[in-house]
C-alpha cells in the first residue's frame, strides 16, 4: 500500500492543475491590465476626454464585464455541477484564447475604439464566468479533504504569482509592441488547455433536489442564502472589495498622478500579488489552525486601512510597498474564506456555490471598478480611493456584528452535516 501524500504537490493531477491555473491566470492578468490601459489611453488620446471623464470609462469597463457575469453565473455553476468539470474549464479557456487573439489582431491593425474594447472585454467576462466555478470545483476532487487547505494555499500561490508576473510582463510587452501581450496570452491559454487534458476526469455527483435545470441553478443561490455562515463569508468579500478596491484607478495613478506609464502600471498591478504570494507561501508552509474567522475579519479591516495609505501616497516606491501590503491582507482574507466556503459545501453543490462565490468576487471587482469610476468622477481618483478604504473598514466591523458565525469559526474542520454527506456519497449504491 502506498503512503498517503502529505502535500498536494505529491499528487500528479494536482501538479498539472496547478500549472494550468498558473498559465491561465498569467494570461488573464496580462490581458486585464492592458485592456484597462487601452480604454483609459484611448479615451484620453482619441476621444479627448478629461481625467475624470476617462476615469468614468474605466468604471464602465467594469460594468460591461460584470453584466455577462451576473446573467450567466447561475448557468456556469449549474454547468460545473452537471458536466465533466475539466472539459468545461478547457472549453472556457478556449473561448478566452479566441478573445485574446482577436484583441491582438485589432491592436496590431490599430483599429481600437471604445465600443470595440468594451465588446471584447464583455466576451472576456463570459469566458471567465465559466472558468471560475469549473476550476474551483476540480481541486476538492483531486486531493484528500485533509489536504484541501494546503491545496487552496498552493492554488493561491499559482494565482498570486501569476498575478505578479502577468501585469508586469504585459506592461513590458506592450511597451515593445501593443499586440504582444495578447499573442502571449493566447499561447498561455493553449498551454492551460493541454495541461488539463491528462488530469483524471472529474464528474460531479448526481444533483439532488428539483430535476428542472432552472431550479437546479437557483438551488445554489438558495443554499447560500439559507446558510448564514456561507452568506456572511461571501458577502464580506463582496462589499469590502466593492467599496474599497483601488485597482480600477491604477491606470489613472500610473498615467497622470505618479507618471510611470505602462511599465509602472504593470509593476503596480503586480505589487499586491507579491505580498499575496508571500502570504500564501507562508500558509502553504504553516497553515492557519486557530481563530480563522476573526483573523479574516481583521484582514478585511487592514485591507481598508492600507487602501487609504495608497490613496494619499505620492511616491512610486512607497506606493508599490503599500500595494504589496494590500495584497498580503487580501490574501489572508481570501485564504480563510476560500477554505471555509469549500469545506462547508457538499460536493454536489460545489460548482453552484463556487459560482455564487465567483459572482461575488466578480461583482466586487467589476462593479467595484464602476463604483470607483463614478466616485472618481465626483471626488477625483485620490478621494475615491481614500473613501473606499474607509468604507471597507466599516464593512469589517459591521459584518462581525451581523454575522457572529464568522467570529465563531475557530478551525477549518468541516461541519458535521458536510462530513455526513461525504460519507453517504462514498457508500456503494
Amino acid at each position: 500500500m502506498s503512503a498517503m501524500p502529505t502535500s498536494p504537490l505529491q499528487i500528479r493531477d494536482f501538479r498539472l492543475y496547478w500549472l494550468a491555473r498558473f498559465f491561465a491566470v498569467l494570461a488573464t492578468m496580462g490581458m486585464v491590465v492592458i485592456i484597462g490601459y487601452q480604454v483609459y489611453d484611448t479615451a484620453r488620446a482619441a476621444y479627448g476626454m478629461s481625467i475624470k471623464e476617462a476615469s468614468l470609462m474605466l468604471g464602465l469597463l467594469g460594468a460591461v464585464q460584470f453584466v455577462p457575469l451576473a446573467v450567466l453565473t447561475p448557468v456556469a455553476g449549474w454547468t460545473a455541477d452537471r458536466f465533466e468539470r475539466r472539459t468545461v474549464a478547457r472549453f472556457a479557456n478556449g473561448v478566452d484564447m479566441l478573445v485574446a487573439l482577436t484583441l491582438g489582431l485589432v491592436t496590431y491593425a490599430q483599429v481600437l475604439s471604445l465600443p470595440l474594447l468594451f465588446t471584447l472585454a464583455a466576451l472576456h467576462g463570459v469566458a471567465r464566468v465559466f472558468t471560475g466555478p469549473s476550476m474551483s470545483a476540480i481541486a476538492p476532487n483531486i486531493v484528500p479533504p485533509e489536504l484541501l487547505p494546503k491545496a487552496i494555499a498552493l492554488s493561491s500561490i499559482a494565482w498570486q504569482s501569476a498575478t505578479v508576473a502577468g501585469p508586469a510582463i504585459g506592461g513590458f510587452l506592450y511597451a515593445a509592441h501593443p499586440a504582444l501581450p495578447y499573442w502571449g496570452a493566447s499561447g498561455l491559454m493553449l498551454c492551460a488547455i493541454l495541461l488539463l487534458t491528462p488530469v483524471r476526469r472529474v464528474m460531479p455527483p448526481p444533483m439532488t433536489g428539483h430535476p428542472h435545470p432552472i431550479r437546479q441553478m437557483v438551488d445554489g443561490l438558495t443554499y447560500v442564502r439559507r446558510h448564514r455562515f456561507l452568506l456572511g463569508a461571501i458577502t464580506l468579500d463582496l462589499f469590502a472589495v466593492l467599496l474599497g478596491g483601488a485597482t480600477a484607478m491604477l491606470p489613472v495613478f500610473a498615467r497622470d498622478i505618479l507618471h510611470v506609464g505602462t511599465e509602472g502600471l504593470g509593476l503596480m498591478r503586480g505589487a499586491p500579488a507579491i505580498g499575496a504570494a508571500l502570504m500564501a507561501g507562508l500558509f502553504a508552509w504553516r497553515p492557519l489552525k486557530k481563530d480563522v474567522g476573526i483573523k479574516m475579519l481583521w484582514a478585511v479591516a487592514a485591507f481598508g486601512l492600507i487602501t487609504i495609505f495608497f490613496g494619499i501616497s505620492k511616491n512610486f516606491g512607497l506606493s508599490l510597498f503599500v500595494l504589496a501590503l494590500l495584497g498580503a491582507a487580501d490574501m489572508l482574507s481570501v485564504y480563510v474564506r476560500s477554505s471555509l466556503v469549500q469545506l462547508h459545501t457538499p460536493d454536489q453543490m460545489r460548482g453552484r456555490v463556487s459560482a455564487v462565490s465567483g459572482l461575488a468576487i466578480s461583482a466586487s471587482n467589476e462593479l467595484g471598478e464602476l463604483q470607483s469610476g463614478l466616485a472618481a468622477a465626483l471626488l477625483g481618483p485620490v478621494g475615491a480611493v481614500v473613501a473606499g478604504g474607509g468604507a471597507a473598514v466599516i464593512i469589517a466591523g459591521l459584518w462581525s456584528y451581523l454575522f457572529p458565525e464568522l467570529k465563531r469559526a475557530k478551525t477549518f474542520d468541516p461541519p458535521p452535516e458536510v462530513l455526513a454527506n461525504a460519507v453517504m456519497q462514498e457508500k456503494p449504491a
